[in-house]
């Protein structure tokens, strides 16, 4: 095997792990935790959150991750390991599809919105807020999660068949 195809697998594998990680966490804690407490609390809470996220930790996961993939397909692909290639370009693409151009298209424009808000003091008007954020919001992160979960198998996948194809 190529010096730098298994190190690229290897940073494939962990560069998707941490996005599938990411969105599902948010499904199993975060946005239950948030929907069981005061709308107003969540709404600030969520407001907090979606600030925070941009930082150079979450950069390189979520903008490379689709790059990595499939910079190692090519990898794979060049050394005549086609199964493993065609996983991870399969992976690469259902994760930009379905996870990146969701985010940049669907959930930071509502994350946006949502930052311009005055949180409300009357409790019924920060639940309107909220549940009117949240069932959509994740909404689409489950999907996010699943094209993840998808790609992270693929990955896996790929990384389990390289050393069994010929070059």
């Amino acid at each position: 095997m190529g010096r730098l195809l298994l190190p690229m697998s290897m940073l494939s594998l962990l560069s998707i792990g941490a996005m599938f990680g990411v969105f599902y966490a948010w499904i199993c804690s975060t946005m239950w935790g948030l929907d069981a407490i005061d709308p107003k609390i969540a709404l600030a809470a969520m407001q907090a959150m979606n600030a925070s996220v941009r930082n150079a930790v979450f950069f390189p996961a979520f903008f490379l991750t689709p790059f990595i993939l499939a910079a190692t397909a090519f990898i794979a692909a060049r050394q005549k390991r086609h199964r493993s290639a065609l996983l991870l370009a399969g992976g690469a693409v259902i994760y930009f599809a379905g996870a990146f151009v969701v985010t940049v298209t669907i959930n930071v424009p509502m994350n946006e919105a949502l930052a311009e808000v005055v949180v409300p003091t009357d409790i019924e008007a920060a639940r309107s807020l909220w549940q009117a954020y949240s069932p959509e919001w994740q909404f689409w992160n489950t999907l996010r999660t699943i094209v993840s979960g998808a790609s992270f198998i693929l990955t896996g996948l790929s990384v389990y068949y390289l050393n069994s194809e010929n070059t």
